[in-house]
């Protein structure tokens, strides 16, 4: 069995089995549902899903770094990284726009908050979200180790990419070190050949727990809005980005697709575009054919600042406080939700718990109560993976569409379809892809 129908496998079994535990521990006794609480579920699955996370989290940023030092170092001399910054930047806020807009158009026409029932006496105190001036400045790292050692994104793009652009522009002594960058990255993409190994058993964990302790209740009551954003999302990651593939490379969609199947997995189970990059830059590279000079830039710029399931839960979510609360929204209402939905997927990349704390920004800023939060709290994590699915497949087609672009990408790799699906990397193979 390949790995990634073994990570498929586990995805599956695991929501089995957690939503099975959940189900019939209530009529267990109750030492034996102490016992399965403390040994298995909060025990056996969280210890392996989370060392599976810090796993994943612990390449995040010695990927980034190669690979972005790789790419821009090789980019520099022919003056292409601006171009590429630029188209890049322009799609993924072009889709998180599109996202926003789908979402609360049918988020108008289904009307999820009509009939709901909840109560709305409920508190939630949201972190607010730092100034704007404030977000600018801290894109540039005034300690670029500090940076790397608590995983601050942007700055460490940021400084990778003044380190390659040196480098290119450094005559003999950059070789040297461009070669070094280059082994460096060979290193890192065995470590994560390494830690995949161990996928399936993380993601079934991980997802495990999760059911186990999620009610279905949960999902009842919140029936009408967890559908919309589950139906949107869908919608989004397929039509939106597949349209995208279509018109602007005038390629199939359909390979992207079916080579993102791993992805997905890591996505849904770990519910994080960072902890997922690793996996992401890989199929990027190695399924899609777009070299590592631009998916060395887009992809981790993806993972940091790409918004769109997060967009779509906003716009969602909008709709429904809204109607929960019976306030009408207005026309210029819907623009400056969408205004600062789209604006807010940059600014606030870097803040922990940036859905809440960016939905807290587009509900203050469309006069609805904060504490609306609160009615969604209960099935966010839920739909917290399956955005992070949408997200990181928005990574990838944006990343297809500009290596196309830029005529850094290798037709012949997309449309093979075992392109990308062997578990080891070949060094052979890869040295002379990247050289």
């Amino acid at each position: 069995m390949s790995l990634t129908n073994k990570i498929l496998l586990a995805m599956i079994a695991g929501i089995f089995v957690g939503a099975g535990l959940n189900v019939f521990l209530p009529v267990l006794s109750e030492s034996a549902v102490f016992l399965l609480n403390k040994y298995v579920v909060e025990g056996l699955f969280e210890l392996v899903g989370q060392v599976f996370i810090a796993s994943l989290k612990l390449l995040v940023v010695p990927l980034v770094l190669v690979s972005l030092i790789c790419g821009s170092s090789s980019m520099g001399d022919s003056a292409r990284m601006g171009p590429i910054a630029v188209k890049t930047l322009l799609l993924y806020l072009g889709t998180t726009a599109v996202a926003i807009s789908m979402a609360l158009f049918i988020a108008v026409l289904v009307s999820p908050g009509e009939a709901v029932s909840l109560d709305t006496n409920v508190m939630f105190e949201a972190k607010s979200p730092p100034p704007l001036i404030q977000v600018l400045i801290d894109i540039f790292p005034s300690n670029p180790f500090a940076a790397m050692a608590e995983g601050r994104m942007l700055q460490v793009i940021v400084f990778a990419l003044l380190v390659g652009y040196s480098i290119s522009h450094a005559g003999e002594a950059g070789v040297r070190i461009a070669n070094f960058f280059r082994d460096m990255e060979e290193v890192v993409m065995r470590m994560v050949s390494v830690m995949m190994a161990f996928a399936p058993y993380g993601v079934f964990a991980l997802l495990a727990k999760l059911f186990a302790t999620m009610g279905i209740g949960t999902i009842l009551d919140l029936a009408a809005y967890f559908f919309t954003v589950l139906g949107v999302l869908v919608l989004h990651g397929a039509l939106t980005y597949g349209l995208m593939v279509k018109a602007f490379t005038g390629l199939s969609p359909v390979p992207m697709f079916q080579k993102m199947r791993r992805v997905w997995a890591f996505a849904f189970s770990t519910a994080s575009s960072g902890a997922t990059l690793p996996i992401t830059l890989r199929t990027v590279e190695k399924g899609l054919g777009v070299k590592n000079s631009v998916a060395g830039f887009t992809v981790p710029l993806g993972a940091t600042i790409n918004m769109d399931g997060t967009a779509i839960m906003q716009g969602v979510a909008t709709v429904f406080i809204a109607q929960a609360y019976g306030i009408d929204l207005t026309l210029s209402t819907f623009v400056t939700v969408i205004l600062t939905a789209t604006l807010a997927s940059i600014g606030t990349a870097a803040v922990p718990g940036v859905g809440l704390i960016t939905l807290a920004l587009v509900l203050e800023q469309a006069g609805l109560p904060l504490e609306g939060i609160a009615l969604i709290i209960g099935v966010d994590r839920l739909l917290d993976m399956v955005r992070t699915a949408v997200n990181v497949t928005g990574d990838a087609a944006v990343s297809l569409v500009v290596g196309r672009s830029e005529r850094e990408q290798e037709l012949e790799t997309y449309l093979d379809p075992n392109a990308g699906r062997n578990d080891e990397l070949s060094d052979t193979q890869s040295t002379g892809a990247k050289r």
